[in-house]
């Protein structure tokens, strides 16, 4: 290298007028990009801190109440209280309804056995001090009074138990349970416990000997709600709502939804009407849920006169909700067909509606489903319409049918966040949106395992 080379390497020539804008205006935008990119980065995290932190105080409330504390008697079913006739058996001659009847009838006949009677018995076995007179008030205080119905089902389900022994593990009152997980401060002074001392001691007591301790919680699943025995509320009857209700759903607005996007992508003449029809639905993807309440309180109640706080009616309204969304997906996935493929149909002859349902169709099976199954799990989570519509009233059985009255998982979660024993329900409560939330995450999982097994990439 010669000294005219070196020199020049050392002392580059200056940048023209020109070159020194580019150069600026590559490092401001490479400044910019860099700082949305952070930008962007930022908000992501925070996004997520903000879902951990909803995710971690549901799950720290709510876990907790999936355990229950219960207490182990041993229950005589003792023949002197339980006084009943033999469980009926029908007869060869005997119609369906007479023997159904005579069944009822029976059912009665042991839902009057003083079941609470069996219980203090089994509870003066393990307190003998609670026999005295004055403390049998605190001592039927420890089981809730709900699970009388336990026993009695026991009985009805197998009347030979009558004369024997068994052991049963009953769940304790509410406020019990509140006491024993600790959120009631125990400092307090007398006037301010919800439980009597002399309860709190024998609870204290039976705790520590291993008499009442914490056990999963069934009746959260298979109970109804229940306001005269809080401890035993649970979800069944909620959950089965919400089943029906979705079922109306999948057979209405899924099938109407498809035929109607199927008909508006493929069939459909390009007129102003059918421009008035998508802008429509494109609006009612917008409409505020609880409209759609008021349309179903004053349509399908105050005109066709269907029940209040019926499943059907919960399902009309969502589905109503639900249509655009189907609608609305299935035009996207129908328009990712490639046109190629309709092309080929019809140039071997096949028809319109062959081309359609015969070769587009099933490839676009996997975005169908996943936009119905999305708008069922949205369908699943509103509150808003079917508080107008009833079901928000206080249900105390599982509904047998789509027309009897019922609540769903929703409005039972508003339900509980509204109870007086706060101490109580606000752990219930989270438990609550913690199964729906497992229902929702389990429609999109499978919405997205759907599309994923049977996507074609073009």
């Amino acid at each position: 290298m010669n000294s005219e080379q070196a020199s020049s390497a050392e002392n580059p020539a200056p940048l023209s007028k020109t070159q020194r804008q580019v150069a600026a205006s590559l490092g401001r935008r490479h400044r910019q990009e860099k700082l949305f990119k952070s930008i962007g980065l930022t908000a992501v995290i925070i996004s997520l801190i903000l879902v951990a932190i909803l995710f971690i105080n549901i799950f720290a409330k709510g876990v907790p109440a999936f355990w229950q504390s219960a207490i182990t008697l041993d229950i005589y079913f003792d023949p002197e209280i339980i006084q009943i006739s033999e469980k009926p058996v029908q007869q060869p001659d005997e119609t369906e309804n007479a023997f159904r009847q005579r069944y009822l009838e029976w059912q009665t006949e042991v839902g009057m056995v003083n079941f609470n009677r069996l219980i203090l018995d089994g509870l003066y076995k393990v307190i003998p001090e609670a026999s005295e007179r004055q403390f049998r008030r605190d001592a039927a205080r420890i089981v809730t009074s709900g699970e009388r119905y336990a026993l009695r089902d026991m009985v009805i389900e197998n009347p030979a138990i009558i004369g024997q022994t068994k052991t049963v593990h009953l769940l304790t009152d509410a406020n019990i349970d509140v006491w024993l997980k600790g959120n009631i401060d125990r400092d307090l002074p007398d006037s301010q416990q919800q439980l009597s001392p002399k309860v709190r001691e024998w609870v204290a007591t039976l705790s520590e000997q291993g008499i009442i301790e914490n056990r999963f919680s069934f009746a959260l699943f298979m109970n109804p709600d229940s306001r005269s025995s809080l401890a035993s509320a649970g979800l069944a009857g909620a959950f089965m709502g919400s089943l029906y209700m979705m079922l109306v759903v999948i057979f209405l607005a899924v099938p109407m939804g498809v035929a109607a996007a199927i008909y508006l992508e493929e069939f459909a003449p390009k007129n102003k009407l059918t421009d008035l029809v998508e802008v429509n639905i494109n609006n009612l993807a917008a409409v505020p849920s609880i409209v759609f309440g008021l349309l179903g309180a004053s349509v399908f109640i105050g005109w066709f006169n269907l029940p209040m706080s019926a499943p059907v009616v919960g399902g009309l309204v969502l589905s109503l909700m639900t249509l655009p969304t189907v609608i609305i997906a299935t035009r996207s996935t129908l328009k990712a067909i490639p046109p190629s493929i309709r092309q080929a149909a019809l140039g071997l002859g096949a028809s319109k509606m062959q081309a359609i349902f015969h070769h587009v169709l099933p490839l676009a099976v996997p975005g169908i489903l996943t936009g119905a199954i999305i708008g069922v799990a949205q369908a699943l989570g509103e509150t808003a319409p079917l508080l107008l519509i009833g079901m928000k009233s206080f249900v105390a059985q599982i509904p047998s049918g789509p027309f009897e009255q019922s609540t769903a998982l929703p409005v039972q979660i508003y339900l509980w966040q509204g109870n007086e024993l706060r101490n109580f329900f606000e752990a219930r409560t989270s438990a609550a949106i913690i199964v729906l939330l497992a229902l929702m995450l389990s429609l999109n999982a499978l919405a997205i395992w759907l599309r994923k097994k049977y996507e074609k990439r073009w």
